[in-house]
């Protein structure tokens, strides 16, 4: 009887899963009736980009004060950046990507 604790948990788990997708549905319908298609693909974007300038900046093991010693952009712009709490312009974009090793690219669309 000791591994129903840990059905249970588990269990307790996949309904906080199920209701976060549920909600992310609920969302993506809402997103839909209160905004453009362009809109829905420009914040698309924007959240990618900033997803893959975290998911570089984390496989380095860099820090935000480390990449504001690389970059010269502040921490709490980076972390405004990040969060999706600013629109930076594309210099800013490229003095992050740069000591990462990364760059833009313009590809078609999906």
């Amino acid at each position: 009887m000791r591994g129903f604790g840990k059905m249970k948990k588990q269990s307790e788990r996949l309904r906080i899963i199920w209701k976060g997708i549920q909600k992310m549905k609920e969302w993506n319908d809402v997103r839909i009736e209160l905004y453009d298609k362009e809109a829905i693909e420009e914040s698309n974007m924007r959240v990618a980009l900033m997803g893959e300038l975290i998911k570089a900046r984390h496989e380095q093991g860099i820090s935000q004060r480390k990449l504001e010693e690389m970059s010269g952009i502040k921490q709490p712009m980076i972390a405004k950046i990040e969060s999706g709490n600013c629109n930076p312009q594309i210099e800013t974009i490229i003095k992050l990507l740069v000591p990462l090793g990364k760059t833009l690219a313009i590809v078609p669309m999906k």
